[in-house]
C-alpha cells in the first residue's frame, strides 16, 4: 500500500533550503550545504531498527526510492517470519532463549520438578560455555554438525568427555524445553550425541569395612551419621535421596519409602526388615515423628533438610581406616547394588530397588560377580557325549561309505 504523505510532499521537499530536513514515515530528505537533497530511511522492523542512506537527488534518488526501500525490509522480514512458531514474530536468539530458559526454571525450583533441581550446574553450563558458543545463533539454527563442532572445541581446550557430556545434557534439556514452549519447531531440535566415557572402577566395601565404616559413624559427634550410614548400607539409595526421606513418606507396614525427588523422578523405594526395625526405633525417639529424618541444624536455613552428609562420612571413614578419597557416601550404593548382583538377585528387579533410569546403567555391576554366568553355562554343558578329537576315519573315494567319521572318545560313534 503505497503511503500517503502530509508533510514530506514534493513542494515541500522542492523548497527545503540549506540545512533543513524533512521526516515522515521513517523518510527524511535533508537539503545539504552543497544543496543536494540526500534521503535515508529510519525504522523498526521486527525488534531491529535500520537506519540507511538512500542516496542523493543528483544520483537520481527520489521520494519513491526510499519508499520502496522501506517495503523491500519490511517484505523480506515477512518472509523470514514464514517458519516462525505460532504468533512469534521474531527469532529469539540462542542467548536470549537461555536467559528466559533459565528464569523459568528458576521460578519453578522447589516444586519438584523432574530435571529441575540441577539448576546451579545448569546456569554454569550455559553461563560459562553454552552461551558464549552458540549465543547469537538463532535458537533455530543451532544444528546438529554445530553441536559436534562445540564438542570437539571442548575437548581441544581440554574439558574431559564426562565433563562435556554434561553440558550437552544441559543442552539437550534446554531444546527439549524450546520444543515444549514452542519457540522451536520439533524439526530444528539437533540430534545431540554423547561421547563414550571411560568407566569408572566400581569401589564396593567387603563385610569388614561395612561394619568398621558403621562402627566409625556410631562414634562420630554428629548423632546422625550412624543414621545415615545405616540407610546407605542397607538400601543403596542416593545420597541426595536419603537426606529428603520424611518419616511420612515411610510404610512400615509395607516396608516402603516413598521419595518425591529421586534422580529419575518419583519412585517408591524398598527397604529390608532390619532397617524397618531400626527406623521405627529411631522415629519413637524423636520428638518430631513427621518431619525430616535429617532436619537442617542451622538456624534460618534454606533448605529444612541437610543438603549433604560429606564430611560426616568422611570422619567415619578415616576412622574405620578407609581412603575418603575412594570411599565416598556413594560407594554404599554401589555396595548394595553388588550385593544384589552376587545374590543372584534378577536385573529388573534389581533395577526397581535401586531406581536406576535404565537397565543399562544396572548392567555395569552385572561383571561384579560371574557365578550367574557360570550357573547359565551349566545349562548348556554336554559333558556327557564326551571329547571330540581331531582323529578322522576316511574311506576310499567311490565306496559305499557316507563320508569321514569323528572318532568320539567316551560316547557312541556318531
Amino acid at each position: 500500500m503505497a503511503l500517503k504523505f502530509a508533510k514530506l510532499t514534493r513542494p515541500a521537499i522542492r523548497s527545503l533550503e540549506k540545512g533543513q530536513s524533512l521526516t515522515e514515515h521513517g523518510i527524511t530528505a535533508l537539503c545539504q550545504a552543497s544543496g543536494d537533497l540526500r534521503y535515508s530511511i529510519n525504522i523498526m522492523v521486527d525488534g531491529q531498527r535500520i537506519h540507511r542512506v538512500i542516496g542523493r537527488q543528483s544520483e537520481g534518488v527520489t521520494r519513491e526510492q526510499a519508499e520502496n526501500a522501506i517495503e523491500s525490509f519490511r517484505t523480506k522480514a515477512r518472509e523470514e517470519r514464514l517458519d516462525l512458531p505460532t504468533r512469534k514474530k521474531t527469532h529469539r536468539t540462542f542467548a536470549k532463549a537461555a536467559a528466559e530458559y533459565l528464569d523459568r526454571l528458576t521460578a519453578t525450583t522447589g516444586q519438584g520438578q523432574k530435571g529441575f533441581k540441577d539448576l546451579p550446574n545448569k546456569r554454569r553450563h550455559i553461563g560459562q560455555y553454552l552461551s558464549p558458543y552458540f549465543g547469537s545463533k538463532r535458537a533455530d539454527q543451532i544444528s546438529s554438525f554445530l553441536v559436534q563442532h562445540y564438542t570437539r572445541h571442548r575437548l581441544d581446550s581440554g574439558a574431559k568427555q564426562a565433563t562435556v557430556n554434561r553440558e550437552l545434557s544441559t543442552l539437550s534439556h534446554m531444546m527439549s524445553h524450546f520444543v515444549e514452549w514452542k519457540w522451536i519447531k520439533e524439526g530444528d531440535r539437533p540430534k545431540i550425541k554423547k561421547g563414550e566415557e571411560p568407566r569408572k572402577k566400581i569401589v564396593v566395601l567387603t563385610d569388614d569395612t561395612a561394619a568398621a565404616l558403621y562402627n566409625g559413624a556410631v562414634a562420630d559427634q554428629d548423632g546422625s551419621t550412624w543414621l545415615f550410614v545405616i540407610i546407605g548400607l542397607n538400601s543403596a539409595m542416593r545420597h541426595s535421596e536419603i537426606l529428603r526421606i520424611k518419616w511420612d513418606d515411610i510404610d512400615f507396614d509395607q516396608r516402603r519409602i516413598h521419595l518425591e525427588e529421586a534422580k529419575a523422578g518419583q519412585r517408591t523405594q524398598p527397604i529390608s526388615e532390619s532397617l524397618t526395625k531400626i527406623l521405627l526405633q529411631e522415629r519413637d525417639q524423636r520428638e518430631d515423628k513427621k518431619g525430616w529424618l535429617f532436619p537442617t541444624q542451622s538456624a534460618g536455613a534454606k533448605h529444612p533438610y541437610r543438603r549433604t552428609m560429606h564430611r560426616q562420612f568422611e570422619r567415619a571413614a578415616i576412622r574405620a581406616g578407609l581412603d575418603p578419597a575412594k570411599v565416598t557416601p556413594h560407594v554404599m550404593r554401589h555396595t548394595g547394588i553388588t550385593r544384589l548382583v552376587k545374590a543372584g538377585i534378577d536385573l529388573p528387579t534389581i533395577q526397581k530397588i535401586s531406581g536406576h533410569k535404565t537397565l543399562a546403567m544396572v548392567l555395569r555391576y552385572a561383571h561384579m560377580d560371574d557365578k550367574h554366568i557360570d550357573k547359565a553355562m551349566s545349562a548348556i554343558d554336554t559333558g556327557k557325549l564326551g571329547t571330540i578329537t581331531p582323529e578322522l576315519h576316511t574311506g576310499t573315494i567311490g565306496d559305499n561309505s557316507d563320508g569321514p567319521n569323528l572318532a568320539v572318545i567316551n560316547g557312541d560313534k556318531a
